[in-house]
């Protein structure tokens, strides 16, 4: 392939400027001459057009980027941007025969003004070249400034990116530069630069430019516009890793942080434990004299941390993580995932904590639904629920006892009860009874149902939609507070809704979904209509009474 090239130029200007930017930034000369070379390329293809066979070609001896067109020496010219004819080449005298590629330099900087014209008088007619030569040069430099800024800075985010990334999860520790728009948080980490978003900083700290500050590595954003390193306060994980920090027992593997649990600026809470039975995983992180624990608080500017044994009970963990207050009795709904913790009423208030943060905590660190329930309370509740369950035929107060210590709370519960879990009750008898209790079960479900929707007819105030939900058949107070807890909270949720999605987000079962709702769709094709027509007279009479 011939080529027709010019001599080198003394001027070295842009690969210079490449040396400099790949010793300052880390960055391969290579991966920025292979850039600039796509950039004038791709300049060149918009400026002369797509269809023309162009090359940029970086020349390390005159440190600047050379552009050629090539042209295929043919017989006949059908593509005159891509083929010349041999007999122009012989009349040019060029050195190339049939088939081969012919080269040809394309003159664009300023300083090769006279090469170009001289270029445009020998072969214009062929190449054409002239009318885009000074439109090109000064797009050329433009591109390639632009595409060298872009390619160092991506190159400059990916070494941030290589470099940070395997740090993610850890502590570092930078400093306060300044404040952008959202309150957002620049901070200074020496190689670059780390956000601290609004919403990852803890309520009550306040910050000034030039203040040291310790955060969690909360994730690294590749494509993020600003800053990729995102930095957490609020994070739980802040907390454990301060103690990671601060107790050596934990850093060495011999404690280990279980859970932690955090409303970040007040108050946070670890379940901690030990794989040396002679190391108290507590006193480890506490330290002599509350240093290595008051470190932490200090560091997270007075937040109040409570330190938990974890247990492998549940229950005793859940009391250890319910602290300070004190229990009496604890029921496990293992179920539902719940437990029930009955409290003395003078410490009601205190294990409920200010605005029910205590127990709030609690529930997040053990991952179990908790419901305080003062001494008081639980004895009425237990009076009461003995009492529903003695409606049922056949059930006595003692009975009814029995069926209370074993799980019983509620008619629903029986009524959904196994022949075989019924029958294990001390004093109700075989099967045959069992089975005979869990239909009247039943039947005083009905019928308590019938008396509350008797008793709403004659009401003229609005119905709730807690209310509405008790009218279904078959469904107590304990499944409606499961329906409301997965979002169920009007019987038209319940109509709208998917049976087996139902079940599965209320842990109810695909039986008793469906159950619930074929009830749902009977109430409203039916006693909704004859409640509706009765609470309408109800309210007409109500006014007629006012009048008179």
């Amino acid at each position: 392939m011939a080529t027709m090239a010019a001599a080198p130029s003394s001027d070295t200007s842009l690969g210079g400027i490449l040396e400099q930017v790949a010793k300052e930034k880390g960055i391969d000369k290579k991966i920025l001459v292979e850039t600039i070379e796509a950039a004038i390329l791709k300049a060149a293809q918009s400026v002369f057009g797509p269809s023309r066979e162009l090359e940029a070609r970086f020349n390390d001896e005159s440190g600047q980027v050379d552009l050629f067109q090539y042209m295929t020496v043919v017989e006949t010219v059908s593509d005159p941007e891509r083929e010349i004819a041999l007999p122009d080449v012989e009349r040019l005298k060029l050195e190339a025969a049939m088939g081969e590629e012919l080269g040809f330099q394309v003159f664009w900087r300023p300083e090769d003004a006279e090469k170009a014209r001289e270029q445009d008088k020998e072969y214009g007619d062929i190449l054409k070249l002239k009318h885009g030569r000074t439109t090109f040069g000064r797009i050329a430099a433009q591109t390639a400034k632009q595409v060298l800024l872009q390619r160092v800075r991506d190159a400059e985010r990916d070494l941030i990116y290589n470099e940070y990334k395997d740090r993610k999860g850890e502590l570092i520790r930078g400093i306060v530069r300044r404040f952008e728009k959202g309150n957002n948080i620049i901070v200074d980490l020496g190689r670059t630069e780390g956000i601290l978003p609004f919403r990852e900083q803890t309520p009550r700290e306040t910050y000034r430019p030039g203040d040291r500050i310790v955060a969690y590595v909360k994730d690294i954003d590749r494509e993020a516009r600003g800053p990729q390193i995102i930095l957490s306060r609020a994070d739980p994980r802040l907390v454990e890793k301060l103690f990671e920090a601060e107790v050596p027992e934990i850093y060495e593997g011999i404690v280990r942080i279980v859970s932690v649990a955090r409303e970040p600026g007040a108050r946070s809470k670890i379940a901690v434990t030990s794989r040396d039975a002679d190391v108290d995983p507590v006193g480890a992180c506490v330290g002599m004299k509350g240093s290595r624990v008051q470190a932490v608080v200090q560091e997270l500017r007075g937040e109040k941390i409570d330190i938990v044994p974890y247990d492998r009970d549940p229950a005793r963990y859940v009391i250890a993580a319910i602290q300070p207050a004190e229990v009496h009795k604890v029921i496990v709904d293992e179920a539902d995932g719940r437990m029930e913790l009955v409290v003395p009423d003078e410490k009601l208030s205190l294990a409920i904590g200010r605005k029910g943060q205590n127990v709030r905590l609690a529930a997040q660190l053990t991952n179990w639904k908790l419901d305080i329930i003062s001494e008081s309370k639980f004895k009425q509740m237990e009076e009461e629920a003995i009492s529903a369950l003695q409606q049922i035929d056949g059930v006595n107060e003692q009975i009814a006892k029995s069926m209370y210590r074993l799980g019983f709370r509620a008619l629903e519960e029986v009524s959904e009860a196994t022949t075989e879990e019924l029958a294990a009750i001390p004093g109700l008898g075989g099967s045959d009874v069992a089975d005979r209790i869990k239909t009247q079960a039943e039947t005083t479900m009905e019928r308590l149902r019938q008396e509350r929707i008797r008793a709403a007819s004659q009401r003229s105030e609005a119905l709730t939609d807690r209310e509405r939900l008790m009218f279904i058949r078959g469904v107590g107070e304990r499944t409606v507070t499961l329906l409301e807890e997965a979002g169920y909270r009007s019987v038209e949720d319940l109509l709208r809704e998917d049976e087996d999605r139902l079940a599965i987000r209320t842990g109810l079962g695909i039986k008793k979904a469906r159950a619930i709702k074929q009830g749902a769709r009977d109430f409203v094709e039916s006693e909704q209509k004859v409640l509706d027509a009765a609470r309408a007279e109800a309210r007409q009479r109500a006014a007629a009474a006012k009048q008179a």
